[in-house]
């Protein structure tokens, strides 16, 4: 940010305290588009409103199209009609396309009205594709080129039709019906002979995307090939449209966003945080505290199954909590790990033998870390620092806390591991595998492995 553009974002409060228009339009010529986004979304609503309604079409436009959903909303229903035809007209395909997709039915068949002709078609055209569709993100700006032509025509060509396009740095070459046949980076066009014609440059090869396609897929194959867009046709190859990478970052931000909730133990919010309602926020995540809870519960019928090896050996029940958080600590960050590389392509299902084999060697390992630090505090308080307090098997009871350690961190590691990806073969979504949800799994389990050990370690001696 500029000297200058500080000044001004300085001055903008008072301004607007004294309602000096002429001033503040002045100065808010002055700001770029982000600066603008910000200062909007902390101002209230009134204040919001003023500084919109000074803004040129062509900067509102750009403005408007970054703003939060809630103050596109306030907007909506605060503007004229006049100027709400104005910026929906103005605003790119794809970005009106991801504004109605928020709005209610009703409004949005109002909405939709106050298009242009060519507007209109082209919005219920990508309202058409299923929601969470490439042909949702995509936009019918772009510049598609003959074979046959020269250089020196596509560049006309350029300068005549490429103001309106979404992006120039990529020209698509199509033939007489539509058909994706190349695409050419600009800079080969601009290193070309101006007597050179387009099939010269061509090689035939080039990556798509197809408007049925999940949007997950289309973000892997963003990744994959470094692009900045990437063009969209449909089953015959007719070229429809393009995406850009700012629509895939944003689709990726949504994503990571649903898969960090879920990992939390509750359901994905649909709105921003301070924008979703006490109840939605509440009913979004009882069920799974309710599911955790009756999971929970099974630990309790676990301890009650085991009550007389407690009475028998209360000094058991020390090492309970140690035991079942050693092995959810386990279980929770295999978890993480295996969902996020899920996320980011780094295996397929196919793989799972291999993941299987490392968590066995990473579970053995870390199970045996925390089995000698688990022991050796035994050893530590029974032969140092309070000798007898363990009693005269205090040996058996390291070793059983040792083993246990050993056997629960390897039950948590492979069960934080196949968890998500038992669920993503069933075609269910791998985040559903919750940290939470692993840790009160292993909660469980740990107790039964770890009375089991303790039953054959201290058999004839404590129990």
């Amino acid at each position: 940010m500029t000297t200058q553009q500080q000044l001004a974002l300085a001055q903008i409060p008072d301004l607007l305290e004294q309602r000096d228009l002429f001033r503040l339009k002045k100065l808010l010529r002055s700001l770029d588009t982000p600066e603008l986004v910000e200062l909007i979304e902390e101002r209230t609503e009134q204040d919001q409103l003023i500084i919109f309604r000074l803004l040129p079409l062509t900067r509102a436009t750009e403005v408007f199209e970054y703003l939060d959903l809630e103050v596109q909303r306030h907007f909506l229903e605060s503007l004229s009609q006049e100027r709400i035809a104005d910026i929906l007209n103005e605003m790119s395909p794809d970005d009106r396309t991801a504004l109605l997709e928020f709005l209610p039915d009703d409004l949005v068949r109002e909405l939709i009205q106050t298009l242009s002709e060519k507007e209109r078609r082209v919005t219920l055209e990508l309202l058409g594709y299923p929601e969470y569709s490439v042909g949702r993100l995509m936009t019918p700006d772009y510049i598609a080129v003959r074979e046959e032509w020269t250089v020196q025509q596509v560049f006309d060509y350029i300068r005549e039709h490429g103001s309106g396009s979404e992006t120039v740095s990529v020209v698509y070459v199509i033939d007489e019906r539509g058909v994706l046949i190349d695409d050419i980076r600009i800079r080969e066009f601009l290193f070309a002979q101006p007597t050179q014609h387009v099939s010269e440059l061509m090689d035939r090869r080039f990556v798509r995307l197809r408007a049925m396609q999940d949007q997950e897929e289309a973000i892997d194959v963003f990744r994959r090939n470094d692009r900045t867009a990437l063009p969209v046709v449909n089953e015959e190859g007719v070229l429809f449209g393009i995406v850009t990478i700012d629509d895939i970052l944003a689709i990726r931000e949504e994503e990571d966003t649903e898969d960090i909730q879920k990992l939390g133990g509750s359901e994905a919010l649909d709105e921003p945080y301070l924008a979703t309602s006490i109840w939605q926020m509440v009913r979004k995540r009882a069920g799974w505290l309710v599911i955790l809870l009756l999971g929970e519960m099974l630990t309790t019928s676990a301890m009650h199954h085991f009550e007389d090896d407690l009475q028998r050996a209360a000094v058991l029940g020390l090492f309970i909590p140690l035991i079942i958080s050693a092995g959810g600590n386990a279980g929770s960050q295999a978890t993480s790990l295996i969902i996020r590389a899920m996320s980011l392509g780094e295996f397929t299902l196919g793989d799972w033998w291999m993941v299987m084999r490392r968590e066995i060697t990473s579970g053995l390992l870390l199970g045996g870390i925390l089995g000698i630090v688990g022991s050796l505090r035994i050893v530590l308080w029974a032969t140092v620092i309070d000798p007898g307090y363990f009693g005269e098997y205090w040996q058996l009871i390291a070793v059983t806390v040792g083993i246990s350690l050993l056997g629960i961190v390897l039950w948590g590691a492979l069960s934080g591991a196949m968890l998500p990806m038992l669920l993503k073969r069933l075609g269910l979504d791998p985040a559903t595998a919750s940290a939470p949800f692993v840790a009160t799994l292993v909660d469980v389990t740990g107790l039964i492995i770890y009375f089991s050990v303790a039953t054959a370690v201290l058999s004839g001696t404590l129990l």
